[in-house]
């Protein structure tokens, strides 16, 4: 039902008329220094792909790199983390596979189901929606200052809090009310994967920057020059494909570019629903930003508005 060319957060394929599978992976290296926190933000990236989709995870299995002189202390709360939240999701454990690698990786493969009727795709969103995010952004510049030891500690709890939040709640929301498109914020940062959204669904958006929500620090820091590489990539691979219709500051240019870790939802629904989508996320103590909105037929580049 969905392959690689609408490039979604997930594959899935239809069992029968009752049952659809949906297949994901994702692993990280270290953001934070808390093993079992890591191992949480880990695991929350990988399940929310499912959760985007608007399936329920069932499956998952560990994919860890680990250096085997390592403190296997370490890597024990590293899964012990991911471990509560799979728990947390309602699936099950059942395995994974591990390599001898200088560097620390972790995340997970994870199965779901959904029924083949109630996929939530990239690629239906319709001229008129309007644009909602469950997240703020900042992720991964908090990452990048905490690594520079310049981060504070509210940052940093605010950041984790985020991080590892799954979007369980979310998707319950998005299938109640019926949104018609969605996606996940993550390594090509909001403006990555609203362009995947657009191209997928042929439509042209805008997106109104003076509506997203920032983490706590996330603009002192970017303005410290604390981005990611994984921001100038994206922001490069991008460059023909948005159309800034007023200058923009480069630091909130550079965070809408910057790559998310487990990132929120960012959802488009028909315009009749959006105060049914606000309040259905707020009962659910869900975050529900209004972002933007689908302006018409046909993929043009996306516009900025400051």
């Amino acid at each position: 039902m969905v392959g690689i060319d609408s490039r979604d957060d997930a594959g899935v394929y239809r069992v029968n008329d009752e049952l659809a599978l949906i297949q994901t992976l994702d692993f990280l290296t270290p953001m934070v220094d808390d093993p079992y926190i890591f191992g949480q933000i880990a695991a929350t990236n990988a399940l929310n792909d499912i959760y985007a989709m608007g399936g329920e995870p069932l499956l998952a299995m560990n994919m860890v790199c680990y250096p085997q002189c390592g403190d296997m202390g370490i890597l024990r709360r590293i899964l012990e983390g991911g471990l509560s939240k799979v728990k947390e999701a309602g699936a099950l454990l059942v395995g994974g596979h591990t390599v001898d690698d200088n560097e620390p990786k972790y995340g997970l493969s994870v199965c779901g189901r959904i029924h083949p009727t109630k996929v939530i795709s990239n690629s239906t969103a319709r001229p008129g929606d309007t644009l909602f995010l469950s997240k703020p952004l900042g992720s991964s510049i908090i990452a990048t200052a905490i690594k520079a030891e310049l981060a504070s500690q509210p940052a940093i709890d605010e950041a984790i809090h985020w991080m590892s939040m799954l979007n369980k709640d979310g998707c319950k929301v998005m299938q109640e009310v019926g949104v018609n498109a969605a996606t996940d914020v993550t390594g090509f940062g909001l403006v990555g994967h609203l362009f995947e959204l657009a191209v997928a669904s042929d439509v042209e958006v805008e997106l109104n920057c003076e509506q997203i929500c920032f983490m706590q620090g996330a603009l002192e820091y970017a303005s410290l020059g604390l981005i990611p590489g994984g921001a100038y990539t994206n922001r490069e691979y991008l460059a023909d494909k948005v159309e800034y219709r007023e200058e923009l500051d480069p630091t909130l240019r550079d965070l809408l570019f910057s790559p998310e870790t487990a990132g929120g939802l960012l959802m488009a629904v028909d315009q009749s629903k959006e105060a049914s989508l606000q309040k259905a996320m707020k009962d659910q103590g869900c975050a529900c930003y209004k972002i933007g909105q689908v302006l018409r037929a046909g993929f043009k580049p996306i516009k900025i508005n400051r």
